[in-house]
């Protein structure tokens, strides 16, 4: 059976994410909520021109609202890609409820953390800024062979789109993760690049690159999917998309 899910967020990613989720047999999209009423009750498929048996309504919600909203509309999982200050609309009524929670916000502030952590109590919570398996899949290798050969020089290097201003969130975390100053990292802006990460690391000898590169913004809904098959159904509590990698790396060939 599908897993239910409604979308907080509809905006180029919002919208790349809930194409991935119509196209999923693994997850049913049963609405987007939106704090615009400019959409209200337009199918989801239908504004996004493509054809599916999935009746995903994009609805209207504040945070009067959202508790009838969750009775009314019953998932599984929310999953966020709108922005910081969604949490505040639905992360309680949620929790109240059993709903899982994942959240691909990448610039939360501590007391957005801390709610996270409060939350995490009463449902299972899952945050993580770049929420691409592919690039958690880099972290957790960069990890390993930093702890194998842990005095590696280490140069980390992110590419985006022109116009972003601020050095890659994704980037520092990487940075925080290797245990390297987030200021030595290296950024180059051109063109319409969506997003790019290399991590080098320097032996004396040899060089190891590793590199993810975002191709498309579904990739994140890619890994969204991975997170709610993975969330869902399990205890409350904190998780990373680490947490979620690790069984695949211990279970037998």
């Amino acid at each position: 059976m599908a897993i239910r899910v409604g979308l907080f967020g509809f905006g180029k990613t919002g919208r790349a994410v809930a194409t991935t989720l119509l196209s999923s047999s693994e997850t049913r999209l049963d609405w987007v909520a939106r704090r615009s009423t400019r959409l209200d009750h337009r199918s989801v498929p239908e504004f996004l021109g493509i054809e599916s048996e999935e009746s995903g309504t994009i609805l209207s919600v504040a945070p009067e609202t959202i508790g009838p909203l969750l009775d009314e509309h019953p998932v599984d999982v929310i999953v966020d890609f709108s922005s910081r200050e969604g949490l505040e609309v639905y992360g309680d009524a949620a929790a109240e409820r059993g709903i899982a929670i994942v959240s691909a916000i990448s610039d939360y502030e501590a007391h957005h953390i801390q709610h996270l952590d409060a939350l995490a109590e009463r449902t299972a919570v899952l945050w993580s800024p770049n929420i691409t398996v592919g690039i958690n899949f880099l972290i957790l290798a960069a990890k390993l062979l930093r702890k194998v050969c842990p005095s590696l020089d280490v140069e980390i290097i992110e590419e985006h789109f022109r116009a972003k201003p601020e050095v890659s969130g994704t980037a520092k975390v990487i940075a925080r993760e290797l245990g390297t100053a987030s200021e030595g990292i290296k950024s180059i802006r051109a063109g319409g690049i969506i997003g790019r990460h290399e991590i080098l690391f320097g032996f004396p000898y040899q060089t190891v690159r590793l590199v993810h590169e975002s191709i498309s913004r579904e990739a994140f809904g890619n890994g969204a999917i991975f997170a709610t098959l993975n969330l869902f159904g399990r205890a409350a509590g904190r998780y990373t998309m680490e947490d979620l990698l690790r069984p695949y790396l211990s279970e037998p060939a």
